[in-house]
């Protein structure tokens, strides 16, 4: 089936397939901090979060930045930083600050 041919609606359903195994796939990978996603993508998991919360405020819906944040990491946002995130280094700051002058 040619993609021209795909209706909307299933159009949706295929890209929130997608976006769930985005989320689950980022879920797994701990390992990937936010900085290198950002270093190598330009977003990270709190773009998701916000973009999340961007789409339900767009349809009138009140989601709370935390619980857009939980969505997308799978636990509160304090948690995950708890377990998961460590310390960027002098090189992953760089890199961040050369890419976010050019975006």
């Amino acid at each position: 089936m040619d993609e021209k041919q795909i209706d909307a609606a299933t159009r949706t359903e295929l890209e929130a397939a997608v976006f769930r195994r985005l989320v689950d796939h980022l879920r797994t990978r701990t390992d990937v901090q936010n900085i290198d996603l950002m270093n190598l993508a330009g977003f990270c998991r709190n773009c998701l979060s916000n973009w999340y919360q961007d789409a339900a405020q767009e349809r009138g819906l009140d989601v709370e930045k935390d619980a857009a944040r939980e969505r997308v990491y799978g636990m509160p946002y304090d948690d995950w930083k708890a377990r998961y995130q460590t310390p960027a280094s002098e090189d992953q700051q760089k890199a961040f600050g050369a890419t976010t002058k050019h975006g």
